[in-house]
């Protein structure tokens, strides 16, 4: 059985609305609604300068609100003539990663369906730095929905080894343990809200107890490779309890194209986005 270090706990970094990393040019300025706005799907890549990759920074979004209804998201980027539109975009989502010229962006959210003219439910920013990568998440109950920003750890671990982390995304189960099946615990107590640090581990098939405070216990089987870099998402599922989605965040320190998910138990795996199960 393979050992893992336990992780200690940092609350997701960030205040704002839900979702998307990427926006608008100043802050707190509220994407401007237009029916001229373009609508692509989640995951698509988003306009890159033209230096090159090298100089771009990497945003992904995950909507991890369980009682929050789908939304569209607006986005627009420094000096954009119009905002994109990312559709329909619900719980359990996590989108590819985007790649952006460094600078500082808005989001603005509205009710999936709602007209463009409608004022924004929320609107946020976040900066984008050169070389590195967040993923910008909608969490929380509806009543107190926050935007996250997680600063992601892409560089590659040591040879041989894979990184990975818990996000704790479930509010049937506030607090939750992960452990190996028969085996060392690997997080202890994550609250609601709340990510692990990366840690290194032995690559390979890893059986995993998902539990909560007097609870029963959710089974989970994930496959980690050697070199890469992975999120364990904790979710509640449509069919009560929990379900685990192991995201591959990158691979031998570059950025997982679009289509690179892998998936947890009862989970689906396609190009672009994954929804819960």
């Amino acid at each position: 059985m393979h050992k893992l270090r336990t992780a200690p706990r940092r609350l997701l970094a960030g205040a704002g609305a839900l979702l998307l990393g990427t926006a608008l040019a100043a802050a707190g300025t509220p994407v401007p609604a237009s029916a001229a706005s373009t609508s692509v799907p989640v995951g698509a890549p988003a306009p890159v300068s033209a230096a090159g990759a090298d100089t771009v920074g990497y945003v992904r979004l995950a909507h991890l609100s369980p009682d929050t209804p789908a939304v569209d998201v607006y986005l627009s980027a420094p000096n954009a003539p119009k905002p994109q539109v990312f559709p329909g975009v619900g719980y359990g989502v996590v989108s590819d990663y985007l790649s952006l010229p460094p600078g500082r962006y808005a989001v603005a959210m509205r009710e999936a369906g709602a007209p463009a003219t409608d004022p924004p439910v929320l609107t946020t920013e976040v900066a984008v730095t050169s070389g590195d990568a967040y993923t910008v998440a909608g969490v929380g109950r509806h009543a107190d929905l926050g935007l996250r920003v997680l600063t992601d750890d892409l560089s590659a671990p040591t040879d041989g080894r894979a990184k990975v982390r818990v996000v704790q995304a479930s509010v049937r189960t506030p607090v939750l343990d992960v452990a190996a099946a028969d085996g060392p615990m690997i997080a202890n107590g994550v609250q609601f809200a709340t990510t692990t640090d990366y840690q290194q581990v032995e690559p390979g098939s890893w059986r995993l107890k998902l539990t909560g405070a007097g609870g029963p216990s959710t089974d989970a089987e994930v496959r980690l490779t050697g070199g890469a870099v992975y999120s364990l998402l904790v979710l509640d599922s449509k069919q009560g309890g929990l379900t685990a989605e192991l995201r591959r965040d990158a691979e031998g320190g570059t950025v997982v194209p679009a289509g690179g998910v892998d998936t947890g138990a009862g989970g689906t795996a396609r190009g672009g986005l994954d929804a819960y199960p």
